[in-house]
């Protein structure tokens, strides 16, 4: 008898934006995420729960970073796998080499590539090349993972419904247009408030709108869009490539401060979010930041568990789905006991 073994290897999955998800399976990362953050605080030191164990990542910074780096590279850590952080001005990104060259390189090397980048053109060109995951970490187009994290506090906090009204205070920039991407895969109600001339990219806002999926509204006058809002969330009003503008940027956007006054426009439980770094006294005042509305540090503590889950799902897809499997199987043994 002659045996025909299936030699085919499986597709591999990049997380570039929200475009290859959906709804479902958003969730399951959520839950993924909830429970690989019970892992870490059960042992928070040493863990036998290692499903990334000789795996190495290749982590390329062309921006600076504080969140991204520390939890991407303590997350590859802690799931068993090795980070190596390359600075993209010195090996020399599109300029000393080739994105295919450094791309088809680093395949040979490593089980992925993280990547912080200027161009997201870049970016999609290097898991064009890569036969290894390729996992967005910001670019000047779009910043998933931080929106990931952010929809996930909501989640776990319990507050992310259908309904939930998500106000954007500031600039229509990367992080707002990974919100509009989002608003495209789960239903809930984003509000944009942004001066004119400044806002997000037309592309995903009218893709997003056409799916016909979430309420997407772009207002002008922050008083009005902060009214009723479950959420209301900000960012720097210069982003990083943007600085000969911080001038200018400062008067245009200083009715766009999240303040006590625009805090008193929004529901009377309504959280307060920051993506970061955040500036005191500029897009946020110091009041509000510090204050009991905020769950900017919950935010940004769980960017290091929704990557861990990422990474697993990527990297180590079998323990990923048997999570899944099981927890669907106690959910149903739940429901018949009930």
């Amino acid at each position: 008898m002659t045996v025909v073994k299936n030699n085919k290897v499986p597709a591999k999955r990049d997380f570039l934006g929200f475009t290859p998800l959906d709804a479902s399976r958003i969730i399951e990362l959520f839950d993924y995420s909830l429970f690989i953050k019970k892992k870490r605080a059960e042992k928070p030191s040493v863990s036998d729960f290692q499903p990334l164990h000789d795996k190495t990542v290749a982590m390329i910074f062309n921006k600076p970073s504080l969140r991204t780096r520390v939890s991407f590279e303590l997350g590859i850590h802690e799931l068993g796998g090795y980070a190596i952080n390359l600075d993209g001005r010195s090996i020399g990104v599109g300029s000393r080499e080739s994105v295919e060259d450094i791309a088809l390189l680093l395949s040979r090397y490593n089980d992925a590539i993280v990547a912080r980048l200027h161009e997201h053109s870049i970016i999609e060109e290097m898991a064009k090349h890569a036969s290894i995951p390729v996992i967005n970490a910001l670019t000047d187009l779009s910043h998933p993972c931080q929106i990931l994290a952010d929809a996930f506090t909501l989640y776990e906090k319990g507050l992310w419904n259908d309904g939930i009204k998500v106000v954007f205070v500031g600039d229509g920039n990367n992080v707002a247009n990974s919100w509009i991407e989002l608003a495209g895969l789960l239903p809930f109600h984003f509000v944009l408030t942004c001066p004119e001339g400044y806002l997000p990219d037309q592309g995903i806002l009218e893709t997003a709108r056409a799916k016909g999926i979430s309420k997407i509204e772009i207002m002008h006058d922050p008083n009005e869009a902060a009214a009723n809002a479950d959420v209301l969330y900000t960012d720097v009003w210069t982003s990083m490539g943007h600085e000969e503008e911080a001038k200018e940027r400062l008067k245009i956007f200083s009715p766009y401060q999240i303040n006590s006054a625009l805090l008193s426009r929004a529901k009377p439980a309504a959280v307060v979010m920051h993506c970061m770094p955040a500036h005191r006294g500029q897009e946020i005042s110091a009041e509000v930041m510090d204050g009991p509305h905020s769950i900017i540090i919950d935010e940004a503590e769980n960017r290091l568990h929704v990557q861990k889950a990422l990474l697993v799902k990527l990297l180590n897809h079998e323990e990923y789905r048997k999570f899944h499997l099981t927890h669907r199987l106690l959910n149903a043994a739940k429901k018949i006991k009930a």
